[in-house]
């Protein structure tokens, strides 16, 4: 790389670092000031609004960043780039940079997001794992976010057809989350990518997931939810979706169960029903060749019959099983009064990592609340 695209990029890693610069803010500085160098040297003349900002992390810092990129074998897509995705960039607030592990073209090829419920039925789960297989196998790329039940079903039925999947998540590319899924993401990445907007070794936080969400929707022509309780990350990539101006589609279900109220209330609100692939197709087919693109993506791949079905250390159906054994453990060891972390590792006897985790699903749903000093408190909910 030149010298002077190795300082654009890395004053890129700067100002998209600094705290207080969120994507719309670096974009109207890259927008004053024509390019990253130019707005960090102009910091003391930057707008009012954003005089506040934190510090500026330094030139180390983007170093180091990017040789940690370089050393997993990922690379870096700037939203000045070719390679980044065209249909991201037409978003309100696109990430100003993404680390990509895997294969970059897909990002610019017809795509379609599934997404759902982490405690997903037994059918959900069957019906994302077919609407994956089947969307793959008409050449559109699935993306959604590698978490449990639907997620992971759909990205599976994809490698099962020998399709592309994109997996976004909310920690660094080097850091899978649920562990469990490690193996699940190396799948993913061999053919298609996982992404994030988090530096690398960024653990997982619940606050991170609604943002992660806006790059699901904005990636894809439209976004399928399967099954999706009233208050729920699902529904948040919904409504994003609608802001968007993408398609939103949703699976009918039994107001019996909490799991498809959400989608059912989609339904009323005017989403497209959908039951089958064909009726996914029949809403995205038509938006393809208007899709805003940069360049047509080149798909390098050989048309091998469909692979035998990834092993993966643990499938959705064993952590949803497993996982709320220790949820409840958890809950039940919490009340108003905060207790450290630490404390509840010993009480549980659990791994450190596996509580964590745990922790971080219990907080998505807002049934514990982090305070001060690594300690958690029983949520409002």
């Amino acid at each position: 790389m030149k010298s002077e695209a190795m300082d654009e990029l890395l004053a890129v890693l700067r100002l998209n670092a600094t705290p207080g610069i969120g994507s719309q803010s670096f974009q109207a500085l890259i927008s004053r000031y024509g390019n990253a160098q130019a707005a960090l040297a102009s910091r003391p003349a930057w707008p009012s609004p954003l005089q506040a900002a934190g510090p500026v992390p330094d030139r180390e810092w983007a170093l180091r960043e990017l040789e940690a990129v370089d050393a997993y074998g990922a690379r870096l897509l700037c939203r000045t780039g070719q390679d980044y995705p065209a249909l991201l960039e037409h978003i309100a607030d696109p990430p100003p940079v993404l680390t990509c592990r895997g294969e970059f073209w897909p990002l610019n090829a017809p795509a379609v997001a599934i997404v759902g419920a982490r405690n997903a039925s037994g059918n959900g789960r069957r019906l994302a794992h077919m609407f994956g297989r089947e969307l793959a196998a008409h050449d559109l790329v699935i993306v959604s976010g590698l978490a449990r039940g639907i997620d992971s079903a759909a990205h599976q039925g994809a490698l099962d057809a020998g399709g592309i999947t994109v997996a976004v998540i909310a920690s660094g590319v080097d850091v899978p989350y649920p562990s469990e899924n490690t193996d699940l993401a190396g799948a993913i990445a061999r053919t298609g990518a996982v992404i994030s907007e988090r530096p690398m070794g960024a653990a997982p936080q619940a606050r991170h997931f609604p943002r992660r969400n806006r790059i699901i929707s904005g990636m894809a022509l439209g976004v399928v939810v399967v099954e999706a309780a009233p208050k729920s990350g699902s529904l948040i990539t919904a409504r994003l979706a609608l802001e968007q101006d993408r398609e939103v589609m949703a699976v009918p279900g039994s107001p019996l169960d909490a799991r498809h109220r959400g989608t059912n209330r989609l339904l009323k609100d005017g989403a497209h029903l959908v039951e089958t692939a064909e009726d996914v197709m029949a809403v995205i087919k038509p938006l393809i060749d208007r899709a805003p693109r940069k360049k047509a993506p080149v798909d390098p791949r050989p048309r091998p019959a469909a692979p035998a079905r990834q092993a993966i250390v643990r499938t959705s159906e064993t952590a949803a099983k497993s996982a709320p054994l220790l949820s409840d453990r958890l809950l039940a060891l919490l009340g108003a009064e905060a207790l450290p972390v630490d404390e509840l590792i010993r009480q549980c006897q659990a791994g450190a990592a596996e509580i964590q985790e745990t922790l971080v699903e219990l907080e998505l749903v807002g049934a514990i609340e982090r305070q001060p000093g690594n300690r958690v408190a029983r949520g409002a909910r």
